[in-house]
């Protein structure tokens, strides 16, 4: 691991950049990829799909240090717009011309899983990037993923040459039906892969956890944040190299500095707070889909009922409904289903689900739920 990441455990995300109007705010980013190397921290993770990230690091970063000072790691979406391989590699040169940062870090295949995978296979870019490594445009090669345990160690298994992985890992996903924290990074430990933990604080709603977990956290650490026991968690997992995080605003930069630019492991005491919140987030009534797609397979309006499901109990969780609406987007929209208005009350659905759910109840409550 020490051969490919030379850097302190915490990365700055850019995919939520600070933002004046609708565009980047160049200045504040500026003053925060300052606080960030002033700290010692150098890893900086961006993407072709981040819309204006790759200018703005060019900005803010590339233009006002020294190469060798700092790390970049981006990313190529082949499953985005594109039908040949020429196409896929376009977005690696639009990126090194975003960036002007001459090459790249850490490079990565992005967002692996389900339908996205075989983009990379189609157009043989596992072994494009190989190429482009041995001529100095890349210096390591690995890809980030959003699927099952299952499917990661199948492509961990067919690409030994993938040099490290990227993960959603946190403690309230750890043992998540849908997201599998715990049971991929476990995958990645057994393939010995290094691992950059993504999503930590869960896109920002571990920042502002339930009140239960609130009362937890504050009672062990008052002057502690709470999105400082979800970076924590994550950096203190085995094998874990860097933990991003997307910081949008200079504070949220400072309070994760102050925590993590003398990171230590944690205590048992820590660990119980953080197994207390755990169990405190179980016991919140959720409804209990463990997306085993059952319902979806015998569904004759093909409706995304377990994404559906998940999206509710995020806004049970969380009380975001931005949030719950983008997870509803994604995993319903953006997967070819279709929404729970189309639901047309069959009930073939709970026939075949293993947890006895009232699917229809709770397709009504998310058409309720979800209206404009």
């Amino acid at each position: 691991m020490e051969s490919i990441f030379n850097t302190k455990k915490l990365g700055f995300g850019l995919m939520r950049l600070p933002k004046d109007g609708d565009q980047i705010d160049i200045e504040q980013t500026k003053k925060m990829v300052d606080m960030f190397m002033e700290a010692g921290f150098n890893y900086f993770d961006t993407a072709w799909a981040y819309t204006g990230s790759e200018e703005a690091i060019r900005q803010a970063l590339v233009e006002r240090y020294p190469r060798e000072s700092y790390t970049l790691a981006t990313k190529m979406a082949a499953w985005i717009k594109c039908e040949t391989r020429e196409d896929a590699i376009a977005q690696f040169d639009l990126s090194l011309e975003r960036s002007g940062a001459g090459y790249f870090d850490y490079y990565l295949l992005h967002n692996l899983g389900e339908h996205r995978t075989h983009f990379f296979e189609d157009f043989d870019l596992w072994n494009w990037a190989l190429e482009q490594k041995a001529a100095g445009r890349i210096r390591h090669v690995g890809f980030s993923f959003h699927s099952t345990a299952e499917e990661l160690d199948e492509i961990l298994t067919k690409h030994p040459e993938a040099e490290f992985v990227q993960l959603q890992i946190n403690y309230a996903d750890w043992e998540d039906h849908a997201i599998q924290s715990r049971k991929v990074y476990e995958v990645a430990q057994k393939h010995g892969k290094p691992v950059i933990v993504m999503e930590p604080v869960k896109g920002g709603m571990l920042a502002n956890p339930p009140d239960t977990v609130q009362e937890i956290f504050r009672a062990a650490e008052p002057g502690s944040s709470f999105a400082s026991w979800a970076v924590r968690f994550a950096a203190n997992l085995p094998g874990v190299a860097v933990v991003l995080s997307g910081m949008s605003n200079v504070e949220q930069m400072a309070d994760n500095l102050s925590y993590m630019k003398d990171f230590n492991a944690l205590t048992a005491s820590q660990m119980q707070t953080i197994a207390a919140a755990q169990e405190a987030l179980a016991k919140i009534p959720l409804i209990p889909c463990t997306s085993c797609d059952y319902c979806a397979k015998v569904c004759p309006m093909e409706i995304g009922i377990s994404g559906t499901f998940t999206a509710m109990n995020v806004e049970t969780l969380y009380r975001d409904h931005e949030a719950a609406k983008g997870r509803l987007n994604w995993l319903v929209g953006g997967h070819g289903r279709k929404t729970a208005d189309e639901c047309i009350q069959c009930g073939a659905c709970e026939e075949v689900c293993p947890q006895h759910i009232s699917i229809r109840e709770h397709l009504q409550e998310a058409v309720e739920l979800f209206k404009e």
